[in-house]
């Protein structure tokens, strides 16, 4: 008997099972995951998680009766090892050979690593499953010293959660600025200085050369500057999971290439989630997102075209950050503007800054309001006066109408 396979554990993989019973699929459903755990979330791993706010069960999409209930066989801590498009089966490291009907690939991606002297020593953490979180919060303590290789919004929401629980941090940015690759010069100065306000030590135009230590980690190494460590955590970007699929002959190239209905290459084999190198008919160019509303949205739109379905993906992206007590909500890339309006207090930290192109809003980033956010939302691609979108006398739900 053939079923719909899915392999991949995380946000796309745990929706699609719930769209295509949506979807009214009946049939067999196989999931394959490399983890031991049920489809999990991830952003809450390095806040809520790793604070230990949330338990295990907190993360998880869906409990374990839900895939039961569902008539969904979970395989596992199983890792796919191979597609065969023609026979259409998967094979797994388990020595299975798995018949499907339609495959969805949800295989996400893994962390970049740091291949310089030392990289391999005790202590060296990178941050992407439950596993990897639960080996970093078994080495946190107060007063121990936690070096963040990377200023990114991972490695920022880490910084945060350990300098509340008492560690002394050092991020350590390659770059001019923290966050450099994904906002502006304004939005990294606001979290360079949120984050030294709060005892966390910025270190920008520092880049790793080495770590030191007897079996453990000691130090890392920035030339001939030393930052003594008892842990490390490195966040320096994702890789996308693509190996399964070009071994098999599907077009990959900044991940999986897809349609905007998530199909590949290969007949009946569908992608989505940050896997995935997709076409965005709102912004006019392809893209490869690591973003949840997007896996869950492209989860949802794979899931009814395999079942037979037409539907396209079409979304602006959006993204949030939680550090401290501040969400920050994104909408759009601020480095598609060439302007922009601040609406509200960063000092207050609630505000929220809108870029424009010729005049048109499209992106924003909005902290500690999610009620302008929502608007903003609605905001994109239409032509504002920017007087107007600054004066917070200004009812925003007018601009949109």
């Amino acid at each position: 008997m053939t079923a719909m396979v899915i392999v991949g554990g995380g946000h796309a993989a745990g929706q699609a099972c719930a769209s295509l019973r949506q979807e009214g699929y009946q049939g067999e459903i196989v999931v394959i995951g490399d983890e031991s755990h049920l489809p999990y979330q991830r952003p809450p791993l390095s806040k809520q998680y790793l604070s230990g706010e949330h338990g295990v069960e907190k993360v998880h999409l869906r409990p374990a009766k839900f895939y039961a209930d569902q008539r969904i066989t979970l395989k596992l801590g199983v890792r796919a090892t191979a597609i065969d498009t023609a026979a259409h089966t998967v094979t797994t490291d388990a020595g299975e050979t798995i018949p499907y009907t339609k495959l969805l690939l949800a295989t996400g991606g893994r962390p970049r690593r740091l291949g310089i002297p030392g990289s391999d020593l005790a202590g060296i953490h990178y941050l992407r499953g439950i596993d990897d979180v639960d080996g970093i919060r078994a080495e946190m303590a107060p007063g121990k010293r936690l070096v963040i290789v990377g200023g990114g919004y991972v490695g920022l929401e880490v910084a945060s959660v350990a300098v509340t629980a008492g560690l002394e941090v050092h991020v350590l940015e390659m770059e001019s600025r923290i966050l450099q690759r994904v906002t502006t010069p304004a939005m990294s100065a606001y979290y360079h200085q949120l984050h030294a306000s709060r005892g966390v030590h910025v270190h920008t135009g520092t880049a790793v050369t080495g770590f030191r230590g007897a079996g453990r980690v000691e130090a890392v190494l920035c030339g001939p500057t030393e930052f003594p460590a008892d842990l490390v955590i490195v966040g320096i970007g994702i890789i996308p999971n693509v190996e399964i699929a070009e071994a098999a002959g599907i077009a990959c190239g900044n991940g999986i290439v897809v349609d905007d209905g998530c199909r590949t290459s290969a007949p009946d084999v569908f992608a989505a989630g940050d896997c995935t190198n997709h076409p965005n008919p709102l912004l006019g160019r392809r893209l490869r997102l690591e973003s949840v509303p997007n896996a869950m949205e492209q989860a949802r739109v794979a899931a009814a075209n395999m079942c037979g379905g037409s539907k396209t993906y079409a979304s602006i992206p959006w993204f949030w950050s939680d550090q401290y007590e501040l969400k920050l909500q994104m909408v759009g890339f601020s480095s598609d503007g060439d302007s922009q309006v601040l609406r509200g207090d960063m000092a207050a930290n609630h505000f929220a800054m809108f870029y424009l192109k010729d005049g048109a809003v499209v992106a924003v980033d909005a902290v500690n309001s999610p009620k302008e956010f929502m608007i903003c939302k609605q905001l994109i691609g239409k032509r504002v006066d920017p007087a107007a979108l600054a004066d917070p006398a200004v009812d925003l739900k007018s601009l949109a109408s």
